[in-house]
């Protein structure tokens, strides 16, 4: 029989083919049967039995694969939560950079400024996004604009025009 690739098994199905070969093993079925049975190699169910020998079932369970959240990062969680207060609460031109408004570069020399960290581009934005800060379009309108002003100069602009033109 042809032996099967575990890993790309769901958790809980991994799990329960290691229960299965530990009580099989446990029955007085040798390595090589059990290797028949379920399909898995011999070396892979021997190791699984030594791991619950010296763990128990708790070394057999299906356990959180990859990274751990938050390694790797550049920043530490106290400089995380420092840069994300000073994005909210102050503009770049307070803190002394050339911008009226954050982007992923102020917001990258900033970081140059107040750790000596160089950081790419990208990374910057995963931090943003992480965030929750996502990029804005800036309006049309003016905050400030006067609606009614605005339709009067246009009409009075047109009307000037037309009497210039008969």
């Amino acid at each position: 029989m042809e032996t099967i690739d575990t890993r790309q098994l769901k958790p809980e199905v991994q799990e329960q083919i290691r229960y299965q070969a530990i009580r099989l093993r446990k029955a007085g079925r040798k390595y090589k049967e059990i290797e028949q049975i379920l399909g898995v190699s011999h070396t892979t169910v021997c190791a699984w039995y030594k791991t619950y020998e010296r763990e128990g079932k708790q070394g057999i369970r299906a356990k959180k694969r990859g990274r751990k959240v938050g390694s790797c990062r550049t920043l530490s969680p106290d400089q995380e939560k420092q840069l994300k207060k000073l994005i909210q609460e102050k503009c770049p031109d307070q803190l002394k950079l050339p911008f009226a408004l954050w982007t992923r570069i102020a917001v990258q020399q900033l970081i140059e400024q107040l750790w000596a960290i160089e950081m790419p581009i990208r990374t910057v934005g995963e931090y943003l996004k992480r965030w929750g800060f996502t990029p804005q379009k800036p309006l049309r309108k003016a905050y400030e604009q006067n609606t009614k002003a605005v339709k009067k100069r246009c009409r009075d602009t047109l009307g000037r025009r037309n009497r210039a033109l008969q």
